[in-house]
């Protein structure tokens, strides 16, 4: 006997509208029945599109906004673009945008049959694709350099240094995203009724209205979704480790045997402060805090002791210096028993929820996901290299990264490290994809979730593998197609290279049948699906707030921002002036502070003084016609008369004497600057 197809919609309504066309004729119902099965797989594909533009937008309800959005951002929608164009923009406005992470779907594993034609729903989690494209960067495919060029690799085993690559020229393709216009003012939510043909009343095979018991409908008027910060999280399910690091050499001399590089000062709070709140506000408060050195883990665990007491549950975790962070993973191993890890750099500075990104890999059940914004304006140098105008310059290369056609899968990562003149692609996972775009405005913002098992395995077989970003996460992404994660060598020498070869070829047959060619329906096809292992990325909203303090010149910008257009993260009020001068500090005459500026406690400034966007640490002693600009003066500065800073950090307990002036400098703490010199790109540090 054959099995009927399992529609959604009545097939013999359908053959109804069909027929009233008097040139049509009969109509097998085999026809109706696949019309129904395609406006069935259309409309959940309209419906999941239209709600990743809801989650890019951080809004908690979908609403016909969202609709003509998706409807212009897809080109396969194009056909909608009249018909939406008529829709009013109800269920909604921009103001009730709001961070969110679930939604109802339906799905059609409950219709039984068309003898019965019940239509019934159950709840899932929709899949997210994070098309949001980060902050402060174009459209489309991001930078390539003129001398960039891509080149595709044949698969051999892993450690392989001879590939044959060709060159290919890809294009880029630029997206289109128009925002709606801004509604302001209280909505309430209006039903459209629709009254020509009603797709769910039953009809039989004459067209006649058939008898059902009444149902009760789910409501849906708005898809209501579920705000990230109301998630319980299962301790036993998932465990938080931040990667504090130790004194990194990157950011000398501002880091010392007093400050860390976790409790370097952010707007006067340590930078570990801003992690610990952003996970706080996900309702992420049992913590294992990863130091490198024994000194740098006693100074960041007296600081947590005294500012997290009653708030988090923290354990502080001392490994050896310059490890990385995946040798930093490795040491405390034996610590992780929950089924997924978060990591989470200590050195970022965002408002980007890392429970979207854990909501991300566990709807995906993904092996890997990780988090990707925008690429800073300023651009913080990658080097590293300590003094000099060197640390303010842009990086001369970024991140290449590669997204399938949904942006939901990573398919290719270069750091920027690596990549000089070429970047090679692996061939099976284009031809796998069908489609690869490529990005270079996007960041890896290291906030990763791993499934512990694949991580634990990666860090014990690959003992050589030192950096999360610039080893695992490669590694992980390059090996996703393969039959195995870690396959024998003498496996693959035998039987090993054809099995994974004929399963990409399935793979890429799966692919390029599909109207849609995506890794989501891969993975859900069954094929191969406890064997291969997926990476997925979560890519931050572009009005959203993400850089990493891992250069001089990022500490500049974060404690910039952070006193300007990123106030909220700041945690102050802010004067009417938009500045914030603490009660205690003491002004003298004619002395202005700017707006974006920050005057710490007990701080003194002298007469005629002028401070615009920066910040001035606690009790800093400033004498008179003192100058400074876009600059950091830590705590316990002191600062004599007549100098000028500019561009500059001033470390705690540095001095400055009489008319000094600096332009782009570094002061390390504790060092004393003589009188009357000029200074423009140097370093001050002890030898």
């Amino acid at each position: 006997m054959k099995k009927k197809l399992q529609t959604r919609f009545p097939a013999t309504r359908i053959k109804k509208i069909m027929q009233t066309d008097e040139d049509v004729g009969k109509i097998a119902m085999a026809v109706p029945l696949l019309v129904s099965k395609a406006l069935e797989l259309f409309l959940q594909d309209l419906c999941n599109h239209t709600y990743d533009v809801t989650l890019s937008r951080g809004a908690k309800t979908l609403n016909s906004v969202h609709l003509k959005q998706c409807v212009h951002a897809f080109n396969v929608f194009d056909f909608l673009r009249d018909i939406v164009s008529k829709v009013p923009d109800l269920g909604g406005s921009e103001g009730e945008d709001r961070p969110a992470t679930k939604r109802r779907k339906l799905v059609d594993e409950s219709i039984s049959n068309d003898k019965d034609m019940k239509v019934t729903s159950q709840t899932d989690f929709a899949k997210h694709s994070g098309g949001g494209r980060g902050r402060g960067r174009g459209q489309g495919g991001g930078r390539m350099g003129n001398d960039q060029s891509l080149k595709f690799e044949d698969d051999s085993p892993e450690g392989s240094k001879s590939p044959s690559p060709e060159n290919w020229s890809l294009s880029h393709e630029a997206a289109t995203w128009k925002k709606a216009a801004s509604h302001k003012g209280n909505h309430t939510n209006t039903e459209l009724k629709v009254r020509d043909f009603d797709l769910n009343v039953e009809l039989d095979e004459n067209g006649e209205f058939a008898t059902s018991p009444e149902r009760e409908l789910e409501g849906r008027p708005g898809w209501p979704l579920f705000e990230i910060n109301d998630m319980k999280i299962d301790s036993d399910q998932r465990e938080v480790v931040i990667l504090a690091g130790g004194f990194s050499s990157n950011l000398q001399p501002l880091v010392s045997k007093e400050v860390p590089k976790a409790l370097l000062p952010v707007a006067n709070r340590p930078v570990l402060s801003y992690v610990m709140d952003l996970l706080e506000s996900s309702n992420l408060k049992d913590l294992i805090v990863v130091v490198e050195g024994e000194d740098a883990a006693l100074k960041v665990g007296g600081w947590i002791s005294s500012a997290c007491v009653d708030r988090l549950h923290v354990e502080v975790a001392a490994v050896a210096e310059n490890v990385g962070t995946a040798g930093a993973l490795r040491a405390i191993a034996h610590h992780l028993t929950a089924k997924d890890i978060l990591i989470v750099s200590g050195d970022i500075v965002s408002d980007v929820s890392p429970g979207a990104v854990a909501a991300t890999h566990r709807r995906h059940d993904a092996s890997v996901t990780a988090m990707l914004c925008a690429e800073p304006v300023s651009g913080p140098s990658e080097s590293g290299v300590a003094g000099g105008k060197d640390k303010t310059k842009k990086p001369a290369c970024y991140d290449i990264i590669g997204l399938d056609s949904s942006k939901q899968f990573l398919l290719h990562i270069a750091t920027a490290a690596e990549i000089k003149k070429d970047t090679r692609i692996k061939k099976s996972i284009l031809c796998a994809a069908g489609k690869m775009e490529i990005r270079s405005d996007l960041m890896d913002s290291h906030i990763y979730a791993f499934k512990r098992s694949v991580l634990q395995k990666v860090l014990d077989q690959k003992p050589t593998f030192r950096s999360l970003k610039q080893d695992v996460l490669p590694y992980l992404v390059r090996t996703q197609l393969r039959s195995e994660i870690f396959p024998d060598e003498k496996t693959v020498e035998d039987n090993g290279k054809n099995n994974m070869q004929n399963n990409e070829v399935v793979l890429s047959q799966i692919l390029s049948n599909a109207s849609m060619p995506s890794f989501h329906q891969v993975y859900e096809s069954g094929l191969n699906s406890r064997k291969t292992h997926k990476c997925c990325v979560y890519i931050a909203d572009e009005s959203k707030y993400c850089v990493r303090l891992n250069s001089i010149q990022a500490f500049m910008d974060v404690n910039r921002d952070v006193i300007g257009d990123a106030n909220h993260l700041s945690g102050y009020s802010f004067s009417s002036h938009h500045n914030i001068v603490h009660p205690s500090a003491e002004l003298g005459s004619k002395t202005t502070v700017g707006p974006h500026c920050m005057l710490g406690e007990g701080s003194q400034v002298g007469d005629k003084c002028s401070v615009k966007r920066s910040v001035i640490g606690r009790h800093c002693r400033i004498g008179s016609n003192v100058k400074v600009v876009n600059s950091v003066v830590m705590d316990h500065a002191t600062i004599g008369d007549g100098c000028s800073i500019q561009g500059s950090v001033i470390c705690s307990n540095a001095q400055l004497q009489e008319r000094v002036a600096l332009r782009d400098c570094q002061v390390e703490a504790g060092y004393v600057v003589y009188a009357g010199g000029e200074h423009k790109g140097e370093t001050f540090a002890r030898k």
